[in-house]
């Protein structure tokens, strides 16, 4: 069983909670945690019952960053053999849509790993920043890439170089966040946005996700391209099929992920 996370695989229908559960130390990212969070989300991108995957902390924190006292005495050749960050690319390849749910801190590691996910709910407490440099380093694991390419250079730069912490208004604002709750309900609207994917084809799902992301790490004409196949791909599918004679017979449609 995992020491430092709790895994509901069916919070609502074919959605799964992750919820990081070291709440004394406000969920620092150890290794060990990491890897428990890595292992789940495997686990979960291959059990055919779980369509979407909501990704929580606590009311108090979703993660505060990494554990700064597992890092302290370490050189840089111990840094390199250990080779964190190859968990977080393990992460970063979940095929089903993760949803976040945040209340109180993101912060450091905490930050990186909900943008890793592809949607983020907060709560009104929610609290976002990268305050690595304040402690004589900066960001690793996407800080500074996938910040500035959701909130923009002058946003990251400051975020980044400061330490600063920003309010869930204010990375609703800059586009980090997509929904800001009372913290009552953060876990709540996750699992519900995730229960309403949860509800399409897992396959066009799955291939969309794809598709969005590359829209990131491509040029253009490249992407589109990326998209044109997949869309074709999904007509040889039988949920495209069950979806337009759902719509054509005004009924909900009944999705297999086929």
């Amino acid at each position: 069983m995992p020491e430092f996370i709790l895994i509901n695989k069916q919070v609502a229908p074919f959605v799964a909670h992750v919820q990081l559960n070291r709440p004394k130390e406000l969920n620092a990212l150890n290794l060990e945690l990491m890897l428990e969070i890595k292992e789940a989300l495997i686990e979960l991108d291959n059990d055919p019952n779980v369509r979407a995957i909501v990704l929580s902390g606590n009311e108090r924190a979703f993660a505060a960053g990494a554990d700064i006292k597992q890092m302290a005495g370490r050189n840089a050749i111990d840094m390199l053999k250990i080779d964190q960050f190859s968990t977080w690319d393990s992460i970063r390849k979940t095929k089903k849509p993760l949803v976040a749910a945040i209340s109180g801190f993101a912060l450091g590691g905490g930050c990186e790993l909900a943008m890793i996910c592809d949607m983020i709910v907060a709560s009104e407490t929610a609290q976002f920043g990268q305050p690595e440099i304040s402690i004589g380093i900066m960001p690793g694991a996407g800080g500074t890439q996938r910040l500035t390419r959701i909130v923009g250079k002058n946003k990251a730069m400051e975020m980044v170089l400061t330490g600063t912490f920003i309010s869930a208004q204010q990375a609703k604002e800059y586009g980090l966040v997509n929904k800001i709750v009372p913290v009552e309900f953060y876990l709540s609207e996750a699992i519900k946005m995730a229960a309403l994917i949860a509800e399409k084809s897992p396959i066009a799902v799955q291939l969309a996700k794809e598709s969005v992301l590359r829209a990131y790490e491509m040029p253009l004409q490249e992407a589109l391209y990326f998209e044109r196949k997949n869309f074709y791909m999904l007509f040889a599918t039988e949920d495209q099929k069950e979806g337009m004679a759902a719509f054509v017979e005004k009924r909900k449609a009944n999705f297999q992920g086929k």
